[in-house]
Order: structure tokens, then sequence, then C-alpha cells
């Protein structure tokens, strides 16, 4: 590697950071390479000196050896000397065939080049890249996700599982991927059980393929939670792992279902020749320097009496920590990391709790490299055995730096340090604090919190009791002032709340206190709390002007209603019995609304005329209340003037739809139905605007009259009004009403109608002389809207 000389963007300026970038990189780059090179000669000369030891070739001989045993099976050096490490064990007895295979002599170049011939060449070239992947892997962990790295775009694999047989026969998990912490401590021991896949894999040599869950589930007892979130699985025994490590086991977990293909068959045994190799690699376990700075390190780590762990970062190629390698650590740490019993100096931290990278004592620790700065966490409940009884601790984790490396440690907390903690979230959650006075001392202590609350700076220590009071506003103070007096002279309690003026505004407190006096009844010690009520001070506000503008707001519209309705009774008189016009016996009826306190604007109008007709009206203002009143007022009486001094009908809905338009109100719109009838001829005439038609009843048939065209009043500059005319005859009945009658929801008008029909075709025995039945029968118990009924009948006939 050399350096590259650095020159300045202007001649005696400081050197260009973009060209340093660009050099730092090249210089990762090429260190990358160079290591790289390194493991991979590494191999090589293992794998040789392994076909030396077994052949006495020489080094030169041994290479070439390697090197035609590649070509013939269509492999790479470098894994062609993965499968030469990991043939060196002996195989299981009953299985020579099998270590002719992958052993060293000429017969295996034979064999494996026979066996490979049928590989297609992107399996081969997944191999190869696989074998140059295996170069950085350190471990079972880092195995596990280098395989899942690998087989999981090639075949679909969503977990790996690297499984070791025990000395008892059962197995171990010694390295796993795409399974969380949870599951794996769950399955990290099977005992030898009869029914497991990996077990029955090794005893019998040959791989298990798992492709038919149904079956599978029946035969054997399938990993996971729950056992069908993988498919399809593959179980592949690794037999040649070395004579120090028991035999090992991969699983490769699908989580869709379906076969594994001769290809995928192919590419999995190609893997587990590779992984023979590299976990032969892992025989020994890596040799820590044994310098004395090393072992005085460790002898310190085991001597103290918390946990604690000494890291050192592990970086990637950009530069970023990717790991940390725990150099020592004391006999606890393997608990609180989930690993009770295993030894973690000298392995990965990742590695030992691969979760850890989504907790906060992860971005603690970068954090401490990147500023220098200690690390304290929030305090975690920690579950542990003693005495033989599991119970929870509090822990706060802790990292601090140390040169290059990190010291981490978990402080446990003791019984009054909870307490203390409980008391700091009670004060916290309730938002007060404690405080003591005192009095024979004359000293105070105050919680920081009730610093916090009434604004003063720690700095300055708190407050005696007689000053309290001078916290307060001017119009508070005199009741604390008279609080504090009788708590110091006859010991009475008190409980006071006050405002103080911050940088926020007004603040609401309450000062609750007692005092403890001596054998002689002398008040000698006050404590008490403060507490922040602003909050539900200013609720209380809020609810207090809200019921306030309630109340105000119904006196206003009990106001408009009272108004309303004396205005109502002013301008629209009723009749308390018939009334006898051209001939007619009219009965009106009006009925206000009883939800609500407003009046609506439905009106009447029933009236001789000076030519010896009668004018029969009947209109619905939209809207409630004073200004309904109003409008119905205006076109109550401009009707009628307009029909008296001779306009027709039609001309009088133009001319109050116009009024409508320009009155002071423009939104103000309103229905209507006019009627004249002449007595002399029997005959009625009429018009609508907007407005459901008459009911005739005749001779026990009641239907409705075809409304002739009309728009609502006050809808359009343009609407057009037409008249239709009916002859009246003796005895018949004609019911003119606004829509409250036959409008009652969820019920659709058009039943309404219907009804209306029903009620008033229907034998009654009251006579010719009353509304109320009709009435009684079609509105509900409470009426929404206002009602308003013109019953006209025809002497002369049967009465209806």
């Amino acid at each position: 590697m050399t350096s590259e000389p650095v020159t300045s963007a202007q001649p005696g300026g400081a050197p260009d950071l973009a060209e340093l970038a660009k050099i730092v990189a090249r210089q990762r780059a090429e260190l990358d390479r160079l290591r790289d090179q390194a493991a991979t000669s590494a191999v090589v000369e293992r794998a040789k000196g392994a076909v030396m030891a077994l052949t006495g070739c020489t080094a030169d001989a041994a290479g070439e050896q390697l090197l035609q045993r590649a070509k013939a099976a269509r492999h790479t050096l470098l894994e062609e000397c993965w499968i030469t490490l990991g043939g060196l064990a002996p195989a299981p007895a009953g299985r020579s065939g099998a270590r002719e295979a992958v052993g060293i002599g000429v017969p295996c170049s034979e064999a494996t080049a026979l066996e490979q011939s049928a590989v297609p060449d992107d399996v081969t070239a997944a191999l190869a890249r696989l074998g140059k992947a295996l170069v950085r892997v350190m471990t079972p962990h880092d195995l596990a996700r280098c395989l899942l790295e690998h087989l999981g775009p090639d075949m679909s694999a969503d977990a790996v599982l690297i499984y070791a047989r025990r000395p008892d026969g059962g197995l171990g998990l010694i390295g796993h991927a795409g399974v969380d912490d949870t599951l794996a401590a769950q399955w990290g021991q099977v005992p030898p059980l009869s029914g497991m896949a990996a077990l029955d894999a090794l005893r019998a040599g040959e791989p298990r393929w798992l492709e038919d869950f149904a079956t599978d589930e029946r035969r054997y007892l399938l990993i996971g939670d729950p056992p069908d979130r993988w498919r399809s699985r593959a179980w592949l025994p690794v037999l040649a792992a070395g004579p120090a490590v028991p035999e090992v086991c991969i699983g490769v977990l699908r989580g869709r279902a379906g076969v594994f293909t001769a290809r995928d068959r192919a590419h999995l045994r190609g893997v587990a020749r590779l992984c023979a190799g590299r976990l032969r690699a892992f025989d020994t376990p890596p040799e820590r320097s044994a310098d004395a700075a090393t072992d005085a390190v460790q002898a310190l780590f085991e001597a103290l009496p918390v946990a604690a762990m000494l890291l050192t970062p592990l970086r990637a190629a950009p530069g970023e920590v990717e790991d940390f390698r725990v150099q020592a650590a004391t006999g606890q740490v393997g608990d609180l990391l989930g690993r009770t019993g295993e030894e973690p100096a000298g392995r990965r931290l990742l590695e030992l709790r691969p979760a850890l990278a989504a907790e906060p004592l992860w971005r603690g620790c970068l954090r401490v490299l990147a500023t220098g700065q200690a690390y304290e966490g929030e305090p975690f409940a920690h579950e542990e055995v003693v005495a033989g009884v599991a119970e929870l601790s509090l822990y706060t984790a802790r990292a601090a730096p140390l040169g290059d490396a990190l010291v981490v440690s978990w402080i446990r907390h003791g019984p009054s340090d909870r307490q203390e903690q409980r008391l700091a979230d009670l004060q916290r959650l309730g938002n007060l604090g404690w405080a003591n006075w005192n009095l024979v001392t004359q000293e105070a202590s105050w919680s920081t919190q009730v610093f916090s609350l009434v604004g003063r700076d720690p700095a300055h220590g708190p407050v005696g009791l007689s000053e309290v009071p001078e916290l307060a506003l001017p119009e508070d103070t005199p009741a604390l002032t008279r609080a504090v007096d009788e708590l110091l002279h006859q010991g009475r309690p008190f409980d006071v709340p006050f405002r103080i003026r911050n940088s926020g505004g007004i603040r609401h407190l309450r000062l609750a206190a007692e005092a403890v006096a001596d054998r002689h009844g002398t008040p000698v010690e006050v404590h008490g709390f403060v507490q922040d009520m602003t909050a539900r001070r200013r609720a209380e506000l809020a609810l207090v002007e809200s019921e306030r503008a309630i109340l105000t707001q119904h006196d206003v519209l009990q106001a408009e209603r009272t108004l309303a309705t004396r205005l109502q009774h002013a301008l629209l008189p009723l009749a308390n019995r018939p009334v006898h016009l051209a001939g007619l016996r009219v009965e009106v009826a009006y009925l206000p609304a009883q939800s609500g306190v407003h009046l609506g604007g439905d009106w009447f109008s029933a009236i001789e005329l000076p030519d010896g007709d009668a004018l029969l009206v009947v209109g619905d203002v939209a809207g409630h209340g004073v200004d309904a009143v109003a409008t119905m007022a205006q076109l109550r009486f401009t009707a009628k003037g307009m029909i008296i001094t001779g306009s027709s009908l039609t001309g009088a809905l133009a001319r109050l739809n116009t009024l409508l338009l320009h009155s002071r109100d423009s939104h103000a719109s309103a229905t209507m139905v006019l009627a004249r009838y002449n007595p002399r001829r029997g005959r009625l005439v009429w018009a609508q605007a907007g407005h459901p038609p008459p009911l005739l009843l005749r001779d026990g048939e009641a239907r409705y009259l075809r409304r002739p065209a009309g728009t609502l009043l006050g809808a359009a500059a343009t609407s057009v009004y037409q008249e239709a005319e009916c002859r009246l005859d003796p005895g018949d009945r004609l019911i003119l009403y606004t829509d409250g009658l036959v409008e009652h929801p969820p019920d659709s008008i058009d039943r309404g109608l219907e009804q209306l029909a029903e009620a008033v075709a229907a034998p009654h025995g009251d006579g010719p002389g009353s509304l109320g039945p009709l009435l009684a029968r079609m509105l509900p118990d409470e009426r929404r809207d206002d009602v308003c009924v013109v019953d006209v009948r025809v002497p002369g006939g049967q009465d209806q």
C-alpha cells in the first residue's frame, strides 16, 4: 500500500477535503482487498498442508494436485480448498465410500467430478461465490447469516439453523439467521428425541427433504411458532466437520411450500461440502493474545462485582461500526444478554444478542464512540433467578469510552433505589413534588419537581415556610399567609390553592402541608407537597364558561320563542269553533312543534271576499323563530290584500315570489296553496307553489287533486304558476294542510300521504264537527314540525 500526496487547491491553502476523502476510500478498499487476499491465501496454504501431510508430497505438488482436482470437479481453487479441509475428518463406520468421494486420494477427484458433472453452471458459479464469501466468516452465527444471504435470493430461503450434536446425543443450536431470539432460545437445546428431522438426517448421513407440510407434520416435530411458518425445509448433515467437533446439521427453512428441485438439491449438497471446511476452521476458537495487558484486563473484569464488559469496535469497509468484539467480560454478562452459562469474551456482540441492534444500548454505544461522552440508559426490568425463585430486578445500562474501546456496565438497583425511582415516577405522573421544613434548624428541602413547579432556580435553594406566601400573586397571599400561621401556631393542617406568575403565564398550584409536633405539642417539622392544578383549573373555568354560555343561549332562545309565540297568536288567531264562509263550513287547526325551542312559519287564511267568494290559503315558511313568523305575516297579509284588490291567484303567487327574492333575507323561501271558491257555480280554482296538493273526499273515496305547475316561492325569478279547477259537490270534504301532517321521518312523505288518505276515508262516529280524531291518528307523540290544517266541507250531503 502506498501513500498519495494531497495538494491544496490553492498555494498555501489547506488540502482539498474531497481529495482526502477519495484517498481514504481508495486506501480502505485496498486494505479490504489485501485482507481478503491474506485470508484466501491462508485457506489455500492450510489445504496444501493437509494434502502434504496425507500424501507426503511437496508444497508445489500439493498445490498442483489441488488445481487439478478443482479443474476436474469444475470448482474454483478456493472452493476445492474448502472441500478438502472439510474432508479431513474420518468418516463414520460403514461409510468408506463416502469418505473416498470427499477424501484426499486420486479416487476423490474422479468421484467428485462424476458427481458434479450434472451440476448446472449457475450453481457452480453460485458455489464459487459462496466459497469466496466464507473467507470472511468467523463464527457459526456469521456462517448462518452468510448462508441466508446466499440462499435467500436463489431458492427463497427464509431462515438458516445450524445444529451440532451434543455428547448426550441431542442437538445444540450454534448458529442461526432469520429467526428471533425468542424462538432461538426455545429451540436452542433439542433432546435426543425421535421424530426430529435434524437428528434423523445426522443418523442416516443423508439430507431430509420436507416438502409436504401435512405429511411432515405427522412424521416430525417441526421447529417454529407456529410450525406452519415454514412450509418446506431441508436438513443437510455435515459429517466431516473435524474430529474435535461433533457432527453438524444445517437446516434451510422456506416460508413457501413446494419441492426442492434437482438443481436446488445439488446446490444445497455443494453448500454442505463447503461448510464442512469452514466449520473445521471453527474447531479451535480464535486465540486471543495472551499478553500481560490482556490477562490483567480479564482478571480485573472477573473481580468486578457488577456486570461489565470491554468492547472494541469492528468496522466495515466505509469505516462504519458493524459490530463489537467482547474483549473481556464478567460472569453476569451472559445472563443479561440471554446467554446464561456461555463465555462472552472473544465473541461478537451481535452474535450473542442479534436483537441488540434495535435497542437503545446499541445506539448509545455508537454515540459514545462518536462523541466521547458517556451514555446512561433508562432503567429496565430483567427477570433473574435468586435462590431458585424468579424475580424482577431493575437495571440501568451505562457505556463509557476507554481509549478506542468501550466499557459497558449494568448497575442493579437495590430496594432503596427502586423506591426512589417509584417516588420520582409518582411526582412526574402526578405533576407534584414534596417539600420539608425543619422548624428547629430552619432548614428546608424540596424535591426537584417543586423547583420546576414554582419556577425557582435550584441553585438559589428552597425558601422558608414563612416566605412561601411571597411566591403567590398578591391577591392570593393573605389566604396562604393565614393558613401558614395557623399551621405554625395551632398545628392545623391546610390544603390551599394559590397562583403564581412565571414566564409561561399564570400557574395554578396547590399546597398541602401538615406539622409534626414534639411531645409537648409544639410543631417542629412541616412536610407537604405542591401540585400543579393549572390544567384542571383551566378545564373547570372552561366548563363554567360553557355552562354560562349555554344558559345565556337558552335564555335567548326562550325569549325568542316567547316573542314568536306572541307574534303568531297576534297574527294568526284561531277560531274556537267552525266558521261558515260562502256556504262552506270551515274548521282550522294549528299545532306547534313539540321538540326544540323554535316556532315554525306554518299559517292559514280563510276569509270571505267582497264579491261573496271564499279565499282559502295554507302556507309554510322555511325556518323557525322570529324571522319565520315575520315572513309568514308578510306573505299572509300581502296575499289577502292582492286577492281582495283583484289579483288572480297565479298573479299573486308571481308577485309573492318576487317579494321574497328582494326581501331583506334573500334566502327566505315558502310553499303555499291559494284556493278561491265560487258558491254560485260550486267552482274551486286553485294554484300552488311547491306545496302538497289538497285532498278531496267524495262518496267515501279520497283522492289528491292534480297539481298545476308552480315552484317554491323565493327559488327562482323565472318561476311560472298555473291554475287548476275543481267542482265541489254537496257533501264533499276538502283538506288543505302543511307537510308537518304527512312528513314523519324515517317514513317517506309518500307514505304519509297514503296514511292521510286512509285516515280521511275511514268511517268515524264523531260527526262533522271536529278535526280531533284525524289529528290524533296522523300525528306522532312528539312533533318535530308545525302542523296547520284547513278542513272544508260542503253542506247538503251526508256527513262524512
